[in-house]
């Protein structure tokens, strides 16, 4: 059983109950007699609602996902577009062995995001070989992109672990929201 899992198992143990969501607005009108917490808050959560595009009404858009191969960008998929994600084919070629780990570039707007998630499940042949699970933070709106950097993982090296894998990825919050699902494709190679 893989690290993750264990983590996932032991926060079910102590049965955390995240506390009521409040919005920023509620958040910045409270304490208001306090000065230095108003400047603080105003600082950490800005002025009020932060919208990046009215047209979505998402708290988070993901934009994109790299791919890095021993810290360096091996590929670049755009993610921006769901639609999109549907009828194009990603695929990924990597090196057995080589130590890899993907970076995701996002939006958060309107309100804060609790507890984002990163979810993966690798299949070969149809045999789930691999459901991870990466907590990728609590975040505030911001104008700006924010990003996340899964933790470094080894391919699998040996001829029996080159060839196809089927991943289905996905991300969430702890509100069970869904902004982005997709799947792709991942080669491991000799070369």
């Amino acid at each position: 059983m893989s690290d993750h899992e264990n983590a996932a198992e032991n926060a079910s143990e102590f049965q955390y109950k995240q506390p009521p969501q409040k919005t920023i607005d509620e958040l910045l009108k409270a304490d208001q007699e306090d000065e230095s917490l108003k400047v603080y808050k105003e600082k950490l959560l800005g002025q009020g609602v932060v919208i990046v595009d009215e047209k979505n009404p998402l708290r988070v858009i993901v934009r994109s996902v790299e791919l890095l191969i021993d810290e360096k960008t091996a590929q670049s998929f755009d993610l921006s577009d769901p639609a999109k994600l549907l009828n194009s084919d990603l695929s990924v070629s990597i090196k057995e062995g080589s130590n890899y780990r993907l970076s995701f570039a996002f939006h958060v707007q309107r309100e804060i995001t609790s507890g984002l998630h990163y979810k993966h499940k690798v299949k070969r042949s149809g045999i789930t070989v691999e459901n991870e699970k990466y907590m990728m933070g609590s975040y505030a709106p911001k104008l700006e992109i924010q990003g996340y950097k899964s933790p470094n993982e080894e391919a699998p090296s040996g001829m029996i672990h080159r060839g196809k894998y089927k991943v289905h990825s996905k991300i969430t919050d702890d509100d069970k929201n869904v902004y982005l699902d997709w799947q792709w494709t991942l080669h491991i190679t000799k070369d």
